[in-house]
């Protein structure tokens, strides 16, 4: 079956084909899960209630565009929506850099290396740090999809990079030091 023909039949509730697309995207979008959650538990939750929301919206999908970046963005902005109702906002003030320069090795440091280190940052930093660096979107975008001011964007940006900075600096002079 189709792909056009599999989203049309999932707009109808139908479970044989919200099982194909299911499996068609649910590792690329688990990833996208990963990326945006503290750890694999968090990514299960945000997984199973982004899902929930395409097969809840799949009837919107208009047929412009591509139908893969169309469930991406669903999916982020199912977390994004989580992560905004769940969260009080602290507003930063101090002053950080606009650009945190890190010096990686890329023997070094392993891609699950640095998804762990991202996945540490606290909640803003980490939505941020994802939606600027890793998908590309403006700090008026970003200050748009989370509520927050640009500026707070850009604070946390920085904040976020200089966290990454400094605890890859620590684990690269424990590794020079062995």
């Amino acid at each position: 079956m189709g792909l056009n023909k599999l989203i049309k039949q999932c707009a109808k509730n139908d479970q044989r084909a919200q099982k194909e697309i299911y499996q068609l995207f649910a590792g690329k979008l688990f990833s996208i899960c990963l990326k945006y959650s503290k750890n694999k538990q968090e990514a299960q939750d945000n997984f199973q209630d982004g899902f929930i929301t395409i097969f809840n919206k799949i009837g919107q999908f208009n047929f412009e565009g591509s139908f893969e970046g169309w469930i991406k963005r669903v999916m982020v902005n199912t977390i994004l929506l989580k992560y905004r109702k769940k969260t009080v906002l602290n507003i930063v003030t101090e002053e950080i850099p606009d650009e945190v320069i890190v010096d990686v090795d890329d023997d070094e440091i392993s891609l699950d290396f640095l998804l762990n280190l991202i996945q540490e940052l606290p909640d803003r930093y980490r939505m941020v740090f994802n939606l600027y660096v890793l998908d590309g979107c403006s700090h008026k975008e970003i200050s748009e999809m989370m509520q927050i001011a640009e500026g707070t964007s850009k604070s946390n940006l920085a904040r976020a990079r200089a966290i990454l900075k400094q605890k890859i600096e620590i684990h690269q002079s424990g590794q020079q030091s062995v």
